[in-house]
């Protein structure tokens, strides 16, 4: 008897979930023999299109097999998934954690849904995991759901509101996993910046990230994942730019660079606010390496909102971009509002794409002649920096080692250089 095998669609959060379900699953003696679990995805159409696709292309390869349905875009439109004739079952995302949700058949009285309001929940499990198969890193859910409602995202609905792990189970975890011999370790969430106040004496994302680093004292790497730029106070700023351990890269929620676009879609910060942070940021710590989501062509985008959006990349030095086409959920309050023509939609996803492309590629060569300090991936000679950066390099190392390497070169989208001596 074998664990099933996992299709995690989208963010980091949903792989991190993915780990402990298989893990969840084989330590409650589910057969996974002839099951296959796929984690969907609701943040986009078109990363619930890739869903079903995933689906179709799964019960292809594997006709015997079972596939059950679980994650976000499950919650959001159970329906939608039971009705494909390649689903056995639809399972949410709180009812994930009951393993008896996975059974089929003779082995459950259950209906092909299996589908809890997510919105009655108040608390989140520390889903501990033992270890992260084929992994270089480790991924620790600290904070899950989300309070804010931006009028294009779906995913309070398939996350429901926020709720944090407590401090003391997440330092548990990382500790874990740290003796199992991750060097990274990532903190995820739905919205990670919103974490503690739920909890008793209302702790914050900072005072968490202190904690982890004095009791976990072997951890080299801790990462955050996407950051709500309004919500990084001193505490943690100075965490980011002061604290060695945690790895100069802040990816930050922006959205648009525009701020009637950010009122629209009822983001809590300005382009200005945005562009002070990076500048505030860089001026302490200058390697930091920034990130961004950004939609193009949001409801009722004209070309000089757009020429905002473009203009925030160089303007926020943003190196490390997610572009993402907008595209109506429905549900949402954007779908209601005028939409723009798909055509347009493409054409500004194109040109954000290759505006950060082109800063990024500046970005690598100003590293090269510098040492980095590399997390070793699967093939030993490839992996990544502290600032994100993909580095190839001569030499090779075992996963999960962090190795000194030499930067000498740019090739393509990623930097080259050889281990040093």
């Amino acid at each position: 008897m074998s664990a099933p095998e996992m299709i995690s669609m989208g963010c980091r959060l949903n792989i991190a979930e993915s780990e402990n379900l298989r893990q969840n699953l084989a330590a409650s003696n589910i057969d996974g023999d002839n099951l296959i679990i796929v984690n969907s995805c609701a943040v986009t159409n078109e990363a619930v299109r890739q869903t079903r696709q995933a689906i179709r292309r799964a019960k292809k390869a594997n006709p015997e097999k079972d596939i059950i349905v679980t994650g976000c875009a499950a919650q959001v439109d159970p329906a939608m998934f039971a009705a494909m004739p390649e689903t056995s079952a639809v399972v949410g995302n709180v009812d994930k954690y009951d393993a008896a949700n996975f059974k089929l058949g003779l082995h459950s009285n259950r209906p092909d849904i299996r589908v809890s309001d997510i919105m009655r929940i108040t608390e989140t499990a520390p889903h501990m995991v033992s270890s992260f198969a084929d992994r270089s890193r480790a991924f620790v859910e600290i904070q899950n759901g989300c309070d804010h409602r931006c009028t294009f995202c779906i995913i309070p609905f398939g996350r429901g509101n926020s709720r944090s792990v407590p401090a003391g189970l997440v330092v548990d975890q990382v500790r874990a996993l740290v003796d199992k011999g991750f060097q990274e370790v990532v903190l995820t969430g739905v919205d990670v910046t919103s974490y503690g106040p739920d909890l008793p004496g209302q702790p914050t994302l900072g005072l968490l990230i202190e904690r982890i680093l004095k009791h976990v004292p072997d951890l080299p790497r801790l990462r955050l994942s996407s950051l709500d730029g309004i919500e990084i106070d001193d505490r943690l700023f100075d965490l980011l730019t002061g604290e060695a351990r945690l790895m100069p890269h802040v990816h930050l929620s922006l959205q648009s660079g525009d701020n009637m676009i950010l009122k629209r879609m009822k983001r809590r910060h300005s382009r200005e606010q945005a562009i002070t942070l990076v500048e505030r940021l860089k001026a302490k710590r200058p390697d930091i390496a920034i990130g961004a989501d950004i939609i193009a062509g949001f409801p009722t985008e004209n070309d000089a909102m757009f020429a905002n959006s473009l203009a925030i990349i160089d303007q926020c030095d943003i190196v490390h971009g997610h572009i993402f086409p907008y595209s109506p959920k429905q549900g949402t309050p954007a779908a209601k509002m005028p939409q723009l023509d798909g055509n347009v939609i493409k054409e500004r996803a194109k040109i954000l794409r290759k505006t950060v492309a082109r800063r990024a590629q500046q970005w690598r060569q100003t590293l090269v002649g510098s040492r980095q300090n590399i997390l070793a991936e699967m093939s030993g000679s490839a992996g990544y920096a502290e600032n994100f950066a993909s580095v190839r390099f001569d030499g090779s190392a075992s996963r999960g080692q962090i190795v000194a390497v030499e930067i000498t070169g740019v090739q393509d989208k990623q930097l080259i250089g050889r281990m040093a001596a």
